[in-house]
């Protein structure tokens, strides 16, 4: 893991000076070294930068960029089954001199072109520099857990694995683009291929680039595309089979990302995903694992107590940190500066936290993100199958009376169900679903806080929202299922620019590689053609999983409600986090900035703090954006 960066200039204006600090802004993705290489071509001036967290061949010999017959690479991630592929080049011919996973990049490039990414089991995002046919090659991991942001602009050409790179290039045109400013009060984060910025775009997941610096060409093409998998027949096995095949693939996707020349460790919660990945991979080690697990009891974040009782029963080396709200609190100043892209998503915070302690003793973490979108954990596949149907059988009139009744009554003023986990945000969420009861609008209702009438009215200027993967129609009509429906979007849009940026931001702020087993290739690719009744069975999600982990581990201490990394949104903007508010959202930052309506702006700031605590996240939303307008635009 580490964090690349670099640029071609046709301009031929830019400096070794420019590309060292362009690379060192990346200091915290990987301390443990730094490489700078600049090339000059008859076409323009290439800069490769790197800075290197060593996890696997720790010598020199491990170094970026790497050079290999007329190939140069820099290079963010692991390909795990690396000596897999090694053997097969060592069989063709090829000789290696390291036991690193780039050197592997390169030969496999050198091979088979392109194709070589076919052949990948890993995270990665890479650029390489072909010199003999004078262009570069980028890639982007199947799933995104790796990012990679460009620029180009008026002869300039920036890459690098976080934003904050291009700053440090004194000809970056730091535009914000407006449309952008929108769909993130939409989504907490800018969805897709966008960026905060104008000229700037995302690598998607799956997708790779080809620039030919002879004519200044970008091709981008899609080698992967999980619509592949849930546009085919589900499969005809038994769930026995099926079980099996599935264990036999989280076990391989487990022991893959245990290989490491530096200690590791496994975030570990009391929920199934992180204890099926602890239990699969304790069960063949002769050592304990090393685990961790954070608790917040102040603000009621404590899954500390069920989680030792799993690593008990399980025998591992567990390690429990328990946090104060105040030490909660005191992260949220240097948000802006690690998700240096507006971001919302206020479990980032305890995601922090874990990855903090757990790299005072490990260089490596595993993490079971993913669990969700792969094997249908979330409530809102459980709402949709529960109540889809009923709320589309309440006649329309009768729907749209009783989401205007709810604008007047505050979530706040009912009783019992104002205590319940995550209420207010879900009882804002439910009045969209009642306007219109498809599972698309369901989709974008649980996923936005805006919706497109409410964000044009916030904003200050004419809004073009633009289409995104939020609404493909990519899922075929023979294969359509409510379920595979909204399990596809939240793989290619939820899990890619919410999830894997908070993971990859939090345990990158600490020097710590995080892995994540759960989001292997071939277990999407497998679990996508399974029956869904395989997945969400009779009202039980991931029934297949549990079935797996139960095997290892009584049902009794994992049977209890999901909990999430759930912050106290609400009660911190009324209270520790209020000064914040009047700091960063009044009348004179709004107006100055051009970009919102201040009376809209009021008026929500008003109700919220008049006690409608459904408007949190939309308060929220709008303070992380302000918060990181202040850091990285004045």
């Amino acid at each position: 893991m580490c964090g690349i960066a670099g640029f071609i200039d046709f301009n031929k204006k830019s400096s070794y000076e420019t590309l060292q600090k362009m690379t060192d802004t990346l200091y915290h993705r990987g301390p443990d070294g730094a490489g700078y290489e600049l090339f000059n071509t008859s076409d323009a001036q290439i800069g490769f930068g790197h800075r290197r967290l060593a996890i696997i061949d720790l010598t020199e010999h491990g170094k970026q960029p790497m050079l290999f017959d007329k190939l140069w690479i820099t290079f963010n991630g692991e390909i795990y089954n690396f000596n897999d592929i090694k053997s097969e080049l060592s069989a063709l011919g090829h000789s290696f001199y390291s036991n690193s996973d780039t050197e592997v990049i390169l030969h496999a490039y050198k091979q088979w072109g392109s194709n070589c990414l076919s052949k990948f089991v890993g995270m990665y995002a890479f650029v390489l520099f072909d010199s003999e046919n004078n262009e570069l090659f980028i890639a982007r991991d199947r799933t995104g857990v790796k990012p990679l942001n460009y620029y180009f602009n008026d002869g300039l050409f920036l890459f690098a694995s976080e934003l904050k790179a291009f700053h440090e290039h004194p000809d970056f045109v730091k535009k914000i683009k407006k449309n952008a400013v929108a769909t993130f009060m939409q989504y907490g984060n800018i969805p897709g291929s966008d960026c905060i910025f104008e000229y700037c775009t995302k690598l998607l997941p799956g997708h790779f680039a080809t620039i030919n610096l002879s004519n200044r060409n970008i091709a981008i093409s899609q080698y992967w595309n999980v619509y592949d998998y849930y546009n085919q027949p589900k499969k005809s096995i038994s769930f026995n089979e099926a079980k099996e095949e599935t264990e036999k693939l989280l076990v391989s996707a487990c022991n893959f990302r245990m290989i490491a020349d530096v200690p590791v460790g496994i975030f570990l919660s009391s929920g199934y995903d992180s204890t099926t990945v602890t239990a699969l991979l304790q069960k063949d080690s002769s050592q304990k694992l090393k685990t961790y697990t954070i608790g917040v009891p102040d603000i009621g974040l404590n899954e500390a107590p069920y989680a030792a009782e799993i690593a008990q029963h399980l025998g591992t080396d567990h390690t429990t940190y328990t946090c104060t709200e105040k030490e909660a609190l005191e992260f949220i100043s240097e948000l802006p500066f690690y998700y240096d892209e507006p971001y919302a998503d206020s479990s980032a915070i305890p995601t922090h936290l874990v990855s903090k302690i757990a790299r005072k003793d490990v260089t490596v973490a595993l993490s079971a993100d993913g669990g969700d979108e792969v094997f249908a954990g979330y409530n809102r596949y459980d709402y949709l199958a529960r109540y889809g149907q009923k709320i589309n059988a309440i006649p329309s009139f009768a729907r749209k009376i009783i989401a205007k009744t709810m604008d007047i009554i505050p979530s706040e003023a009912l009783p019992i169900l104002k205590n319940k986990y995550n209420f207010h945000n879900r009882y804002e969420k439910l009045k969209g679903i009642l306007q219109n009861p498809s599972s698309t609008q369901i989709m974008l209702s649980l996923s936005q806080q805006f919706t497109d009438n409410q964000v044009k009215n916030l904003m200050n200027f004419q809004t073009d929202l633009p289409t995104n993967l939020f609404m493909s129609n990519e899922l075929k009509e023979e294969f359509y299922s409510p379920l595979s429906y909204m399990m596809a979007i939240d793989y290619q849009t939820y899990l890619v620019d919410d999830i894997m940026q908070k993971v990859d931001r939090a345990t990158m702020s600490v020097s710590l590689e995080g892995r994540e087993p759960l989001l292997d290739h071939r277990l999407i690719e497998w679990a996508a053609t399974l029956p869904d009744e395989y997945k969400y069975n009779k009202g039980i999600k991931k029934y297949i999983l549990r079935e797996i982990t139960h095997q290892y581990i009584p049902e009794t201490l994992l049977n209890r409600p999901k909990m999430g990394f759930a912050i106290p949104i609400a009660k911190w903007l009324a209270t520790d986090l209020r000064p914040y508010l009047e700091e960063y959202i009044n009348e004179k930052r709004i107006t100055e900035q051009g970009l919102f309506n201040w009376t809209a702006v009021l008026k929500l700031k008003t109700d919220f703090l008049s006690g409608k605590k459904e408007y949190d996240f939309k308060m929220w939303y709008l303070l992380m954006f302000q918060m990181w307008y202040d850091k990285w635009m004045k």
